[in-house]
């Protein structure tokens, strides 16, 4: 059995290509279909099948996209309701790949249309379970409350996860490997594994969602401390429903102009230090330097799905990577240019005065804007202010503006974006970043 892992690290996604017999199938791709064409041409293949194990909230897939250009058959359940030409893919029916046969089975828990897809070659068992089995987890039930226009609330979608985990898996191997959609860093769960892979077996022994418990056990322990659900999931779980334009067309059409000075919403995505040393008045920065940093998903917290935006770079040759970031979560449907800086009328950020702000915590007002299931944990500051990031346009004129106010966050990444969201925001205060300078106040 032929099988291809691919990750996207920014946003913690797997997907898959299978071959057998110069026949391919993709699982769950993401926006940028390059890699699996290189992978199909390699391997002497045709791309024949594209399964989706239910309509991603923390991606945009390129699903209909592949279907264009090599006119394989979309897969996925009839309770999805695509827009676009699929075939329906739930439990009883199969797919002929090669050697290989693909199964599914629904498992409704993450969402409501989840399937898990066994491939099995021989007595080999593989199992490719979407958001619905993670390793050391389960997907999360929240989402379809907030996020698409097929809603369901979470407390009939943890009862779902339940029956889904007491009575889907039951009757495959021990020894069936468990590829999942995400792994650590992902928001579509809350205690996921770094592995990226593992067998049904170890995840019966040590999965939580195998131990023997209650149903109500099992609800509470799934509902429980959940992370945020940023501003963009419900707009992606719509476009992939419907199928994504095709991304090299789409980010095209985006102006690049050099030594411009904007207007409206500017999102900065330079380096946190360089950004600091002279930027636009009024911009946001969100760090993009690294494949590490988050961009994507705070890129789709801070800014509404829909709402226009200009994105400044370091250089012309930064344009095309951040074009391709962008349209992961499909905002380059509102971005309106990309831009560089021109060397004057800059205005640099301020530096805090540690020792002083040791010396005197009680002159500054703190804000924690940390996610709330990180500081229901603990806080760093007992007087801190708790603004998570994710809200903070929109709960920054509740703040106190009679002290500079200093802004935190767990490592120094998240702040920078959280202070210069209140530089613009607050007129006629000093807003500091602590950055990482938050390590020295940890316990």
């Amino acid at each position: 059995m032929n099988i291809k892992q691919f990750e996207y690290k920014p946003l913690a996604h797997y997907s898959y290509a299978i071959v057998s017999k110069g026949k391919m199938a993709v699982i769950d791709p993401e926006r940028n279909p390059e890699q699996y064409y290189a992978f199909a041409k390699a391997n002497n293949a045709e791309i024949v099948a594209i399964i989706e194990t239910h309509p991603h909230a923390d991606f945009v897939s390129s699903h209909l996209e592949i279907h264009k250009k090599t006119g394989a058959t979309i897969y996925n359940s009839k309770k999805l309701g695509a827009d676009y030409p699929h075939q329906s893919f739930d439990e009883g029916d199969s797919i002929a790949l090669g050697n290989i046969t693909l199964k599914a089975i629904n498992t409704p828990g993450h969402s409501p249309d989840s399937i898990t897809i066994i491939a099995t070659e021989g007595d080999k068992t593989t199992l490719f379970t979407g958001d619905t089995l993670f390793i050391g987890d389960v997907g999360r039930p929240d989402l379809r409350e907030k996020a698409g226009n097929m809603k369901a609330k979470r407390e009939e979608l943890a009862e779902m996860m339940y029956n889904t985990m007491q009575n889907k898996f039951k009757d495959l191997p021990d020894d069936a490997v468990v590829y999942p959609a995400h792994g650590a860093g992902s928001l579509c769960g809350k205690n996921l594994s770094d592995a990226n892979s593992s067998s049904l077996g170890s995840e019966r022994m040590g999965n939580w969602a195998f131990k023997d418990q209650s149903k109500k056990q099992f609800m509470d322990t799934l509902l429980e401390g959940q992370p945020f659900i940023p501003s963009y999931f419900g707009y992606n779980v719509d476009i992939n429903k419907r199928g994504a334009a095709d991304l090299k067309p789409a980010i095209s059409k985006i102006p690049f102009v050099e030594n411009s000075v904007p207007t409206g919403l500017i999102i900065d995505m330079r380096k946190k230090e360089t950004f600091k040393k002279g930027h636009l008045k009024n911009s946001i920065n969100i760090d993009a330097a690294s494949e590490d940093d988050k961009f994507e998903t705070w890129l789709g917290a801070i800014v509404q799905p829909k709402e226009e935006f200009t994105l400044v770079v370091d250089s012309e040759s930064s344009k095309d990577n951040i074009l391709h970031r962008v349209a992961k979560i499909g905002y380059e449907q509102q971005l309106k240019q990309i831009v560089t800086l021109p060397k004057e009328n800059l205005v640099n950020t301020e530096k805090l005065d540690l020792a002083d702000f040791k010396n005197n915590p009680d002159n500054y007002t703190i804000v924690d804007i940390r996610n709330q299931s990180e500081i229901n944990e603990g806080k760093f500051f007992n007087k801190a202010l708790s603004h998570p990031l994710n809200e903070l346009r929109g709960t920054a004129s509740k703040i106190p503006t009679d002290k500079p106010i200093v802004v935190h966050c767990a490592g120094g990444y998240r702040s920078a974006a959280g202070s210069s969201i209140l530089n613009k925001e607050l007129k006629g205060v000093r807003v500091y970043d602590l950055s990482d300078d938050i390590e020295q106040f940890k316990k």
